[in-house]
């Protein structure tokens, strides 16, 4: 009997730890910004519910313990159940572009003010407030070291700040030579991110001293997607990088052809390959190693949101306003759903379900019949 209950103890710990990998608390799925989930997307998946807010958007929405969390252009921050019910709404005055991260009790949210904010994950309350010298457009992210911890987020004041998790204090800041559009990736000890001063800095997140500064030259719109030892990102000419953060050198990079326009969107990165929309209008999958093309699959509208790569599939909206579900070996199409609006957002993916924000405020939730 006494082996029995600690196997029952042993499949409740398994199902505990479950349960909370089944979370979405960053808007690329984790800290390292990889796009990529081991849940498999279902492959006829049906929309749930939809829950309009009649207010734009080009926010994401990410997931914590049954609750979605989004903000929008009124500066209105959202928490709404799995059931598609509003729980509550915290006003901030000003634009909601940046995704929400989610820490602890805590829902991290940047704004145009150039406000970083702490709300309280159950009830909408303001725990905290530290205020840039610009706006924040990117999503903020979470370093954790032993015992320490420390909230980072760019804004247009040229510098990359952190904080303290708890009270909102700053740690540290790094100066840049320009605007900071995108969310830092955290891996490996290591804090790597673009701007638009054309630079990867790698920054120690301890001090935030930089590490190594590598010249790209052209402006980096959106965040790099971090493995292993390699950092894969796109410039706003249409060039998309794997940079080795080890030796400083670029291993590949695939540059523009004629018809190409900015990659806005984060790449994704699976079993051996990388996937990224462009600006001009096409979904790119490489292989993750070589850089060589792999497939590519054409929308009619431009992709600026980000992908989301599960084991045998790839998921991505588009500004054509439709939801595309590709297999991932090949390219094609599985499914796709008009969503009545573009789409910019980037997915939040989870167990069975997934959701997308449309730019017109809604926020749609997909899953199994």
């Amino acid at each position: 009997m006494k082996l029995i209950g600690k196997i029952l103890l042993f499949l409740a710990a398994c199902y505990q730890l479950q349960g909370q990998s089944n979370d979405w608390p960053v808007f690329r799925g984790d800290y390292n910004l990889s796009g990529s989930t081991s849940f498999e997307v279902p492959s006829a998946p049906v929309l749930k519910w939809s829950l309009p807010t009649g207010v734009t958007t080009k926010s994401s929405p990410v997931l914590s313990d049954g609750q979605i969390y989004f903000g929008n252009d009124k500066g209105t921050l959202y928490a709404v159940g799995i059931d598609g019910k509003v729980q509550w709404k915290f006003e901030t005055g000003s634009t909601i572009e940046a995704p929400p991260l989610i820490y602890a009790n805590k829902v991290i949210i940047g704004s145009f003010d150039g406000v970083l904010r702490a709300v309280d994950k159950s009830s909408g309350k303001l725990l905290w407030s530290y205020s840039s010298d610009n706006q924040i457009v990117g999503s903020a992210n979470i370093w954790v070291s032993a015992k320490k911890a420390g909230i980072i987020f760019g804004s247009y004041d040229y510098f990359l700040h952190c904080v303290n998790p708890a009270t909102g204090k700053l740690l540290w800041k790094l100066e840049t030579d320009n605007y900071i559009n995108g969310t830092p990736a955290v891996a490996d000890n290591k804090i790597v991110f673009g701007g638009c001063d054309g630079m990867i800095r790698v920054a120690d997140p301890l001090t935030g001293k930089g590490k190594d500064t590598i010249d790209i030259g052209v402006y980096i719109a959106a965040s790099p997607a971090l493995t292993n030892e390699n950092a894969y990102f796109g410039d706003y000419d249409g060039t998309l990088y794997c940079l080795n953060m080890i030796t400083k050198k670029v291993i590949w990079e695939i540059p523009p052809n004629d018809g190409s326009g900015a990659i806005l969107a984060i790449p994704a990165i699976g079993n051996n390959v990388v996937v990224v929309g462009n600006e001009d209008k096409y979904l790119y999958c490489y292989n993750s190693t070589t850089g060589k093309l792999i497939w590519k699959y054409r929308t009619n509208g431009r992709i600026v949101g980000s992908a989301v790569v599960s084991p045998a599939r790839v998921l991505f909206g588009s500004t054509d306003s439709n939801i595309y579900l590709l297999n991932l070996s090949g390219g094609k199409k599985l499914w796709s759903f008009n969503a009545g609006a573009p789409v910019s957002s980037s997915p939040a993916v989870t167990r069975d379900s997934f959701y997308f924000l449309t730019e017109d405020g809604r926020l749609l939730s997909f899953g199994l019949k």
